[in-house]
């Protein structure tokens, strides 16, 4: 863990307090000591706190998760195997996505190069054994943030980068216009993920004896809807979003109720254990949203390296700005990484935004400062 310099001061503030007191007569003779070796030790004592201090104060290593991604040259990313505008490959290959884009802004905040990403696709019940066996690095897969799965997994959870709710959708033709409307029905769910337990929940609190029919794969859940399976199908709304525009044969046949059935806020997980690395991650997450914050995009990044705002100068390295050092990283860490992906907004717009296929509102993921909930802790 790294301090900031300060802790060299303060470490030799402390060691002239113990110096002191031990010269302080009624802790003098409290020990049975000579007063020559009550001096001597007191000052010895006094320099090891300074060292320690000092030693505190340099830069940060980032430990052995980042060891293991230079060695290799690859940020390996835990990812949905295939959810349009979080993360999806084309025919080609090529990965995108709101969620993508953290793994590329990572790889090019350590590794220079946001192409350096090995994906490994990973269904609802993989996930957090291939984060936890170290088969992935990080583990941006749309993921819920819970207490259980904060407490209990050996992960810690970093930065919400979607805020999301669990929702329904139905045909159009059922006119079923709200949740509790489904009193008694089939509902096709996935099972393994915090849907199937919302829906249970939700389910008895309100007397609905809805039926759920599971399926252990997205996709298999997905198919049951489509064929008429259910009269329903479940998960978070942003989800419901994705899998109509890329699954229905006609998406308009289908709607997405207005309900919400709880609170889900998604984003990484990384394994815990590694405060560095975590740390890494959480930063590059809030380094997008406060450069959304001040105005810094993928298109003038390299031009406002030359403002003369000092938070604009400490995002980008400009002048005598280093964050880096405090992350085992170079001072255009995060440069690298907006110019990767844009800042948050940008890469919101591109990925699942209005003007995207999935067309969603910005909503409560706008900045705090346009009444939304996504708020960086200040990289200062």
């Amino acid at each position: 863990m790294a301090l900031t310099p300060g802790a060299a001061i303060v470490g030799a503030a402390i060691g002239v307090v113990v110096e002191q007191s031990l010269r302080n007569r009624s802790v003098i003779n409290f020990f049975n000591w000579s007063e020559s070796m009550k001096i001597k030790q007191a000052k010895l004592l006094a320099a090891a706190v300074a060292t320690l201090g000092a030693l505190l104060a340099m830069p940060a290593h980032a430990g052995k998760t980042l060891d293991g991604i230079k060695a290799r040259g690859q940020v390996v990313c835990g990812v949905n195997t295939g959810l349009a505008g979080f993360a999806a490959a084309d025919s080609a290959g090529k990965w995108s996505g709101l969620d993508v884009d953290v793994c590329r802004a990572v790889a090019a905040a350590v590794l220079s190069d946001p192409e350096k990403v090995k994906y490994v696709p990973l269904n609802a019940q993989q996930r957090f054994t291939a984060l936890q066996s170290g088969e992935v690095d990080i583990l941006p897969r749309n993921t819920t943030f819970t207490l259980t799965r904060d407490a209990s997994l050996g992960l810690s959870i970093t930065v919400p980068n979607y805020y999301d709710g669990q929702g329904f959708m139905v045909t159009v033709k059922s006119k079923i216009k709200s949740a509790k409307q489904l009193k008694g029905q089939t509902v096709c769910v996935q099972s393994g993920t915090t849907t199937e337990k919302n829906l249970t929940d939700y389910s008895k609190a309100n007397g609905l004896n809805i039926k759920p029919v599971v399926f252990e794969k997205l996709e298999a859940a997905e198919n049951a809807y489509f064929t008429g399976r259910c009269v329903a199908y479940t998960t978070d709304a942003s989800g419901l979003a994705s899998t109509r525009n890329k699954v229905a044969k006609n998406p308009a046949d289908h709607v997405i109720l207005t309900d919400l059935i709880s609170k889900e806020p998604l984003g990484p997980m990384v394994r815990r254990g590694d405060d560095d690395w975590f740390a890494i991650v959480k930063w590059v997450m809030y380094g997008l949203l406060e450069a959304e914050e001040y105005g810094v995009t993928q298109a003038n990044v390299e031009k406002m390296k030359s403002s003369t705002d000092p938070v604009v100068q400490r995002l980008l390295g400009g002048g005598n700005e280093d964050t880096g050092k405090l992350l085992g990283l170079d001072k255009e860490w995060l440069a690298r990484a907006i110019k990767a992906t844009g800042n948050y907004g940008e890469s919101f717009e591109r990925n699942v935004g209005p003007k995207s296929p999935l067309g969603l509102p910005r909503g409560v993921n706008n900045l705090w400062n346009k009444g939304g909930l996504m708020y960086a802790y200040p990289i200062r």
